[in-house]
């Protein structure tokens, strides 16, 4: 018996206050890369997949500039930290707190993210 693949489908999933959004498949997501993803409320958020195959979520919104731009930034690590860089003014957010290394008074919302 084979089951219908919209059963065996997985997604990638964004928690959101008590429920989960499901954003789209796995293959999706590129290694290294980040993509952008509408929120109910009209926000942004940036899903990003390490090359470990780690999944982080963060606001798209760069806190600097204003603009929605997070999800194209450049992925690295510091002291073992994953961050990201923003695309335009190249302030680093961790993405796993959302803390900026570049001025620690500045964060972004983080997001649980998982595959279902």
């Amino acid at each position: 018996m084979t089951l219908a693949p919209e059963t065996t489908a997985l997604t990638v999933q964004l928690r959101l206050a008590e429920s989960w959004l499901a954003l789209c498949e796995p293959s999706a997501l590129t290694p290294g890369r980040g993509v952008a993803a509408l929120l109910p409320d009209g926000s942004q958020a940036a899903v990003f997949l390490d090359r470990a195959g780690r999944m982080y979520a963060i606001d798209n919104r760069d806190p600097f500039s204003g603009a929605a731009v997070l999800s194209r930034g450049l992925i690295g690590s510091h002291h073992g930290r994953p961050f990201v860089a923003s695309p335009l003014l190249k302030q680093r957010f961790d993405l796993e707190s959302g803390r900026c290394l570049d001025d620690e008074t500045v964060r972004v919302t983080t997001y649980e993210v998982r595959i279902s």
